[in-house]
Parts: structure tokens; C-alpha cells; sequence
């Protein structure tokens, strides 16, 4: 009995085994196979956002790295730089001067504007009825107003006294021509007023400039070159202004607008050794005329006077001075007349150049110089434009004086 118990109990523990391997079989079929091991995937960075060319890179030739190509990236090579040629400038237009010739006819309208105060104040005081002494001194305040000077205003009321006293009837025509007749006379009509640019010599012509500053003596030389210019003449422009800032840029300005070249140097330089260079090279090229433009001095300074006698005197190793023309500011009446005379200590004046004429000028101030210095006036200005500046014919200036 007790081996059947036995039995029993064994078989039972065996059945219980056999069902619990079972069951834990079960069970590990229905968990989930693990999943295989495998490479991640590693994504690169975006490139950076490139510029110009580097911008676009295509499929078919991707970008290259510094490494593949096996330079560090301090020495990548650089993009050639592109060249740009300068541009080189146009040459200036080359003007062509209007003629000379009757120049002041055709500005005498300008020149009358100013000036026929003068003529008409005259004529009005010679056309009253009886001419006493009140009368006659009011002619001589008028000349003297216009500045004319006291001798020639006496000698030129003397004139005309006696000639009025003669004529006994006027009628305006004749108090007109009396008039014309009496003031041409007193200008002068028998004055060398040529501006002299042949030496003599096979060498040019050498024309000299002077006068302070403010009197436009600069623009008068370029203005003075465009009537040579005009009368068929080569010039050479010497620019020997080497005090007064940007002289030499104008003046050369000046010279380019007609094609003749000037002969400058550093500013503050030596003004005898450019005016030497200038002549030297006018004679190099075989121009006709030399101008020199020489510094605007003070008046009141003799050491800079002095200098403007060296000036003359280093150019006058290449030969004689042909012309020295003293420009004057017609405005400035009898302070241009002071001027006139310390000039003319200095260095020999042999011609005038008055300008602003058409401007408050008097136009005695043309009598009372050439008496002042006597030498003639020879060229006048009337106005700001290049070629405003007109030989001066005693006819035309008076003309304008009295009118039509």
C-alpha cells in the first residue's frame, strides 16, 4: 500500500514537471525575437551658404574639401585680381580767338554804358546859351570827376574856350565834332599802341607782364595770349607767379583753352630761373612769343620790387625785353596812378593795359596815365569774357565817350 502511495506521488511530480516545461516553452515563443545589430547612419553637417560662384555646385562635380585637395586653407590660392585700365583723359578743344581787328568797334556799346557819362556831361554844358565862368568851372569839375588830371583838364578847357569863342554859334553837331576833335587830341592818336612781339633777332619775342594784385594782371596774360593767338602767333606762357596760390594752374588753363604751353615750376620757386626756363624754351620750339607772368607785388614792399628787377634782369641774358606792359585796375584812378609810378622805377614800362574799363572806371584815367608814365595805353579790358580784351584805338574810346 504504501509503495502504491509512493507511486502515486512520484508520477504526480513528474506530470507537474512536464507541465511547467511546457508552460515556460510557451512563453518564450511569444516573446519578440531581438533585433539585429547594425551600422548607424551618420549625417553630415549642411554645407555653408556660399557666395557669387561658390553658390552653385552641381551633382556631377561635387565641391572639393582642403584636405582632398591638399593645401592648408591659409594657402588656398586667390582669385587673379581684374585690371582696370585707367581711363585716359580727352585732350582739350582747341579754341580759335575771334579776330582783333576792330575788336573795341565791336564792344563799344559795353564801354559806352560806363563811360558816355563823361562825353554827354560835356556836351550838355557846352550846348547852354551863355557860357560864363560858373560853367566853365563845372566842365573842369566834370573832367576832373572822370579823372582826367588837373594839367591835362586845364590844357583841354583852354582848348576848347578859345575854339567856342571862335565858333561863336553852336549848333550840337558842331559842339559834337569840336568836342571829338579836342578829346582824340588829348588821348592821342599819333602813340605807337602796336604791342611789339618780333626781337629783331632769330629768337622769339619776349613780352613781359607786371602790375599788383587785383588788377586781373594773370587773366589779362591768358586773355593776352588768345590775341596773339588770334593774330596768328605761337606762344610760349611762362608762369612766373610762383607767390599767389593756383597761378600757375590758371594761367596754364588759360593756354590750354588756345594750345600754347606753359613752362612752370614748384610753387614758391624761383621766379627768375622759370621766366629764364620760359624764354629758353620758346626759343627751343621757335615760338614767335614768350609772355611772362610775373607775381602781383605790393606796390609798398621794395624787396619784392627788387626781385621783379632781377626777373628782368636774368630774362635779358637770352636778349632785350621786347614789351613790359603794366596791367592797372581802371576802377582804382589815382591809386592805380601811384602804382603806375613805383612801377615804372623798376623796370621799363612801354605799354599799358587798363582793365575793368567797362565797369565804374573813369575813362580820363587813359589820359592821365599816358601823361603819367609817358608811354601809350595799349590794350583795354571790357569784361569778364576770354576775349574781352581789345586793343585800344583812340577813335572807338571816344566815339563811345559822347555818343551817338
Amino acid at each position: 500500500m504504501d509503495i502504491l502511495i509512493l507511486a502515486v506521488v512520484i508520477a504526480l511530480v513528474a506530470v507537474g514537471a512536464i507541465s511547467g516545461l511546457v508552460v515556460s516553452s510557451r512563453k518564450k515563443k511569444q516573446l519578440p525575437p531581438p533585433a539585429p545589430p547594425s551600422t548607424p547612419t551618420i549625417t553630415a553637417p549642411p554645407a555653408e551658404p556660399q557666395v557669387g560662384e561658390d553658390a552653385v555646385e552641381t551633382a556631377e562635380e561635387p565641391r572639393r574639401t582642403i584636405e582632398e585637395v591638399g593645401l592648408p586653407e591659409a594657402e588656398a590660392p586667390a582669385a587673379a585680381p581684374v585690371v582696370v585700365e585707367p581711363e585716359v583723359p580727352a585732350a582739350p578743344e582747341i579754341e580759335v580767338p575771334e579776330p582783333t581787328a576792330g575788336r573795341l568797334v565791336r564792344l563799344r556799346a559795353r564801354l559806352a554804358r560806363s563811360q558816355n557819362s563823361l562825353g554827354k556831361g560835356l556836351l550838355t554844358l557846352l550846348s547852354r546859351e551863355h557860357l560864363d565862368e560858373d560853367t566853365w568851372e563845372e566842365i573842369e569839375e566834370t573832367l576832373l570827376i572822370a579823372d582826367v588830371g588837373v594839367v591835362p583838364t586845364q590844357e583841354l578847357v583852354g582848348r576848347l574856350r578859345e575854339r567856342v569863342k571862335v565858333l561863336g554859334t553852336r549848333t550840337p553837331a558842331e559842339l559834337r565834332t569840336l568836342l571829338k576833335e579836342e578829346l582824340l587830341t588829348l588821348v592821342g592818336t599819333d602813340l605807337d599802341r602796336a604791342v611789339k612781339t618780333e626781337s629783331g633777332e632769330d629768337t622769339p619775342g619776349v613780352i613781359m607782364v607786371v602790375g599788383v594784385n587785383g588788377t586781373g594782371k594773370t587773366t589779362t596774360t591768358g586773355k593776352l595770349a588768345r590775341v596773339l593767338v588770334a593774330d596768328g602767333r605761337s606762344v610760349v606762357l611762362g608762369a612766373a607767379d610762383t607767390f599767389r596760390a593756383a597761378a600757375a594752374d590758371q594761367l596754364q588753363t588759360w593756354g590750354e583753352r588756345v594750345g600754347a604751353r606753359t613752362v612752370r615750376g614748384p610753387e614758391g620757386g624761383d621766379p627768375a630761373s622759370i621766366a629764364y626756363d620760359a624764354v629758353k624754351e620758346g626759343i627751343a620750339e621757335g615760338a614767335d612769343v614768350v609772355l611772362i607772368d610775373t607775381a602781383g607785388r605790393l606796390h609798398t614792399k621794395t624787396g619784392l620790387m627788387d626781385e621783379l628787377g632781377k626777373v628782368k634782369r636774368v630774362v635779358e641774358k637770352h636778349g632785350p625785353l621786347d614789351e613790359i606792359l603794366l596791367v592797372l585796375d581802371a576802377t582804382t584812378g589815382q591809386n592805380g596812378l601811384t602804382q603806375a609810378r613805383v612801377f615804372a622805377e623798376v623796370v621799363d614800362i612801354t605799354g599799358i593795359v587798363l582793365t575793368k574799363l567797362d565797369g565804374t572806371a573813369k575813362g580820363g584815367i587813359v589820359v592821365a596815365v599816358q601823361r603819367e608814365l609817358g608811354v601809350p595805353v595799349k590794350l583795354v579790358g571790357l569784361g569778364e569774357g576770354a576775349d574781352d580784351l581789345a586793343p585800344f584805338e583812340p577813335e572807338a574810346f571816344v566815339d563811345a565817350l559822347i555818343g551817338d
